[in-house]
């Protein structure tokens, strides 16, 4: 009997069963887009050894089971901030247009979070701007200082905040920071993280990887959190898009400066990014801060901290999401501020790889008589990205939506203005990393005056812009075209 033959017919017999169990795997696993089916299949069946490897590390949308189940034991055991003392005071409740409700009652079904009154907020004026407010800020602090970033570099602005942390720490403020294991490993590993914890910091890393070679056997190491979050004195928070880093972005300093936008907000709106740095704390370090999630909600006069141009009484809803959280939440909510769009939509994001009822309804905004308006960055840190990107510029143009391509940088900014009374801002971007695979956090709030200014800063981008031409894509060779559509046909598996 040929023995090399039978151990080829029995090697070939293993590799079609564990084909098959993934084929229906596939079909059976919940949350599942035809589309992200089908190419799964394709994938497994097409690509037998690097199809199953590439299924078993990237198929499943999971962190591990002990960190799921420590997730929701924390979530499950923190009060409801509608329980909290004083959550139902005159003074927070918010002051929405009819017409605008159904947009947080999207955002409360996410979260949980009920639109809240009472806040004041600016827009900061670039990123140096920013990090020298938190830096104000830390300063002034008088009880905690709660942060988290997904990106932390030991860079200039970087080590303000970490010196900041430590003059806190110093005075008796308890300070609590947490970076993502993976973006913020440059921080992690150098000796300016081992100085605040020796200087008392206490510190956290987000979804620790451990050992990269095990680490797929329990959980994908790309599931990260890339939320931004700064609480300081249960009154002031930021929201926006950027890291605690350089505009330089010396990891990436080909694509600099990186162009973000951050926000102020002092209010109430802190209890609830208080209750999303809890949710990960809690979930990473045995140090239960319930007590300040129970503590009555701070009612006082605005503008305590010097900042004169904070505006007042801003209703303001925090939207936090995530892998193990409420599915399709990113989703959903950009596609019911899309569709609620009547004269005006502008978006800003580094990162376009919709699902198709995104891009739908981005073409129906346009093809309504909505002035719909995209733009993105011209030069892009993922070449994946920018491919799949393009793909979808023919169907944009041709139902009318205009887009401009950033030329002054990276243009890192997550935002949308609608009608020029509504604005969401933060963390998340309109790719499918940010709707299944990723934490992000974001903040809904409704106020014109201060929705001018958002979409001032975006008109701000648009005017270093190009604007893309129907004529010019459609005058793409058929080699670029092919890349771009082959990269974005693997969307649904990225």
């Amino acid at each position: 009997m040929n023995t090399p033959g039978v151990v080829t017919i029995v090697a070939l017999s293993v590799l079609v069963l564990i084909q098959v169990a993934l084929v229906v795997r596939i079909l059976l696993r919940p949350h599942r887009e035809p589309a992200s089916r089908i190419a799964w299949v394709v994938i497994v069946i097409v690509l037998p050894v690097a199809g199953i490897l590439a299924y078993l590390l990237f198929g499943e949308v999971n962190i591990g089971r002990q960190r799921v189940e420590r997730m929701r034991s924390v979530l499950a055991g923190m009060p409801k901030l509608s329980d909290v003392p004083g959550a139902d005071a005159a003074e927070l409740k918010p002051e929405v247009p009819e017409r605008h409700t159904h947009l947080f009652r999207v955002g409360q079904s996410i979260g949980g979070f009920e639109p809240t009154g009472g806040n004041g907020a600016r827009l900061l004026a670039d990123s140096d701007a920013t990090i020298d407010a938190m830096v104000a800020d830390i300063d002034g602090a008088r009880d905690h200082v709660h942060l988290l970033f997904y990106i932390w570099l030991p860079d200039n602005n970087g080590c303000k905040i970490v010196s900041a942390l430590m003059r806190a720490a110093a005075r008796g403020v308890t300070c609590r920071a947490m970076a993502d294991d993976l973006g913020s490993r440059a921080m992690i590993r150098s000796e300016h993280w081992r100085v605040m914890e020796t200087a008392g910091v206490r510190l956290a890393r987000a979804l620790p990887i451990g050992n990269p070679l095990l680490r797929p056997l329990v959980g994908r190491i790309d599931l990260r959190n890339h939320r931004k979050i700064v609480v300081i004195d249960d009154w002031i928070t930021y929201c926006g898009s950027q890291n605690c880093a350089d505009p330089a972005f010396l990891v990436k300093a080909k694509y600099a400066p990186w162009v973000d936008a951050m926000m102020r907000f002092e209010g109430p709106i802190a209890r609830q990014n208080q209750h999303l740095f809890a949710a990960d704390w809690m979930a990473h370090v045995d140090d239960d801060i319930d007590a300040l999630l129970r503590a009555p909600l701070p009612i006082r006069p605005l503008g305590q901290s010097g900042a004169e141009n904070d505006r007042t009484g801003t209703p303001a809803q925090v939207v936090g999401t995530g892998p193990t959280l409420h599915y399709s939440a990113m989703p959903e909510l950009f596609e019911s501020l899309i569709y609620s769009a009547r004269r005006e939509l502008i978006v800003t994001t580094p990162y376009y790889v919709p699902d198709e009822p995104i891009q739908a309804a981005l073409c129906a905004s346009a093809r309504r008589g909505t002035k719909t308006a995209v733009v993105f960055p011209a030069r892009n840190d993922s070449w994946i990205v920018a491919a799949a990107s393009r793909s979808y510029y023919g169907d944009l143009l041709a139902a009318g939506v205009r887009i401009f391509e950033y030329v002054g940088g990276l243009l890192h900014t997550k935002s949308l203005t609608l009608d020029g009374e509504v604005t969401l801002i933060g963390s998340a971007n309109m790719d499918r990393r940010s709707f299944e695979l990723n934490y992000e956090n974001n903040i809904l709030f409704y106020d014109p005056a201060l929705t001018a200014e958002v979409r001032q800063r975006q008109q701000s981008y648009i005017a270093q812009a190009v604007e893309v031409q129907r004529e010019q894509v459609l005058s793409w060779n058929w080699r670029r075209r092919l890349w771009n559509n082959t990269v974005a046909m693997f969307g649904p598996v990225l």
